[in-house]
């Protein structure tokens, strides 16, 4: 099973209650954007500064984000990449999300492989579908 990992899915593992994503760590090869290292960064940084996270809490996702990202291969954001992630999508995404999408697309067509999309958001797992992707982590109906 190969897997493309959105960020919201690796935020929830590393900062959330519980596995978003049943499968997580089972998969034969995972895949993710370069954004998502500096989404959760990014976003542990916010709940730090909110004081939803103390700094035990943050330290503990910093080492487990180090260890996430050893296990996925991060895409490397290209021209084309971002070619695709300009293109229209079916469902109203955000900019960062459509170079998720963008990253996933391309990934799947280059190596013709069936891939899931793991997330932990609603309206990404909804644009995810409509392009084609078996999504796990969060119901889109």
């Amino acid at each position: 099973m190969t897997i493309y990992l959105d960020s919201s899915a690796v935020i929830l593992a590393l900062v959330g209650d519980g596995d978003p994503l049943q499968e997580w760590g089972r998969w034969d090869r995972a895949y993710s954007s370069e954004l998502m290292a500096v989404e959760v960064r990014g976003t542990t940084d916010r709940l730090r500064l909110e004081r939803a996270l103390d700094d035990e809490e943050v330290a503990d996702a910093h080492h487990e984000l180090s260890t996430a990202v050893r296990m996925v291969s991060l895409i490397e954001i290209t021209p084309q990449v971002l070619r695709r992630a300009s293109q229209p999508m079916p469902t109203v995404v955000n900019t960062l999300d459509a170079i998720h999408l963008g990253s996933a697309l391309l990934f799947a067509e280059r190596t013709n492989t069936d891939v899931l999309f793991g997330t932990d958001d609603r309206s990404q797992a909804l644009a995810a579908r409509a392009l084609g992707f078996e999504v796990v982590g969060v119901s889109t109906r």
